[in-house]
């Protein structure tokens, strides 16, 4: 009998992608989604496959999916600085009281639990590249930190399930991640360069363009995260791209690929804007033997192929996208 996966925020970004590889390894998936951020589209493909099933839910209220469960992946969550700036509450509450209601879930059906948590713990950092035990440097009173401290928060409360219920956990840290399904107003650097340079618009780059991300393409994530669930680490592990490159060349390399003639704009700097990420990627290698594979470059053509195709008929959501905003793609 195939094993059985509830995705939560599996209509977004990740978690959709997370849904359709599950669905390819033989698990049933049930994904459950409200919709705030994420967009049934994403997931529409999967609708006819018999192992899947969508269900609108808000993880803030209580959670039933009848029948058993092997594992409970958390993916719900704003997660790009457009959308937690404008629900600044409701990225609070799925990271406590969803992840509260998450873990409820596992617990009452003897499920694996696996959180979606994010580089942004680690804030704007003081060490680096940042290891798993590096405790992070993160404003808790800035405007990033309703999406930090929700993070940091879901990883405390799934480690306390874990040593006060014996629950089997397992915390994954997403550093920037792109691919096709990201929409183009979400804010977030990628699919905001790639919108303006696909327009002939000036792409927006935050300060001088120094700062530093490390960009890792959604079908290595997603391998990252299998291997961490049948893994038996409980993590935090880092998952993303140990290859680092600044704000400003990842604007000029896009619009080389996408053969654009859109010039640089420099605009200022959001606040508690981080000054370098880059993950520390041995743990991973050593436990779960993985890193990424798909070079960033093809990861690039792949996702300007995919705007280019897409993005006319995407719907634009209700905020208008700060091209300023570098932000982690972690999970949503």
């Amino acid at each position: 009998m195939s094993q059985r996966a509830v995705v939560t925020g599996g209509a977004g970004f990740l978690g959709s992608h997370l849904c359709e590889r599950l669905l390819a390894e033989g698990y049933q998936v049930v994904c459950l989604d409200n919709f705030l951020t994420g967009r049934p589209a994403n997931v529409e493909h999967l609708l006819a496959e018999p192992g899947f099933r969508l269900l609108r839910a808000d993880l803030c209220d209580y959670v039933h999916v009848p029948g058993p469960v092997d594992a409970v992946l958390h993916f719900a969550s704003p997660a790009s600085p457009v959308d937690y700036l404008r629900l600044p509450i409701q990225t609070l509450k799925v990271g406590s009281v969803g992840t509260l209601h998450a873990l409820g879930l596992a617990l009452d059906k003897g499920a694996r639990f696996l959180l979606a948590s994010t580089s942004e713990t680690y804030g704007d950092p003081q060490v680096h590249p940042q290891p798993e035990s590096y405790w992070g440097h993160v404003n808790p009173v800035g405007p990033r930190g309703v999406y930090d401290e929700a993070k940091r928060f879901a990883e405390a409360l799934t480690m306390a399930y874990r040593r006060s219920h014996g629950l089997d956990t397992r915390i994954v840290r997403i550093f920037n991640t792109f691919g096709a399904r990201m929409r183009p107003d979400d804010g977030r650097a990628i699919p905001t360069f790639i919108r303006q340079a696909l327009a002939g618009d000036p792409l927006t780059v935050a300060g001088d363009g120094s700062q530093t991300r490390s960009v890792c393409y959604v079908d290595d994530l997603v391998e990252g995260v299998v291997r961490m669930l049948r893994s038996q680490h409980a993590g935090p592990i880092n998952l993303g791209n140990p290859h680092e490159l600044s704000v400003l060349e990842l604007a000029r390399w896009i619009i080389d690929l996408a053969g654009s003639r859109s010039g640089v704009a420099f605009v200022s700097r959001p606040e508690d804007d981080p000054s370098v990420r880059r993950p520390d990627t041995r743990l991973a290698q050593e436990v779960l033997g993985w890193e990424p594979q798909v070079p960033i470059e093809d990861g690039l053509k792949r996702t300007i192929a995919w705007f280019r195709e897409s993005v006319s008929t995407l719907p634009v959501g209700r905020a208008r996208p700060s091209a300023s905003s570098t932000g982690s793609a972690g999970p949503g």
